[in-house]
């Protein structure tokens, strides 16, 4: 049981709901204009990161196969 909440798959999992959940506050903060430039910009670099990441852990669980 130990092992299962260590997995890639579940962090991969938790990984997805925080991009989902930073997306949806920057998207909130580009159309009502309340947010300053660099907090956008740090939101959006935060997405970049753990889209980043995601990408790593689905190499891992799905390697490419070779041609």
């Amino acid at each position: 049981m130990d092992h299962n909440l260590h997995s890639v798959s579940r962090r991969l999992i938790e990984l997805r709901m925080t991009q989902a959940e930073l997306e949806n506050k920057l998207a909130r903060l580009v159309a009502q204009k309340t947010g300053d430039e660099l907090s956008v910009r740090r939101l959006e670099k935060q997405c970049v990161r753990l889209r980043d990441q995601i990408a790593r852990l689905e190499a891992e669980l799905d390697p490419p196969q070779p041609a």
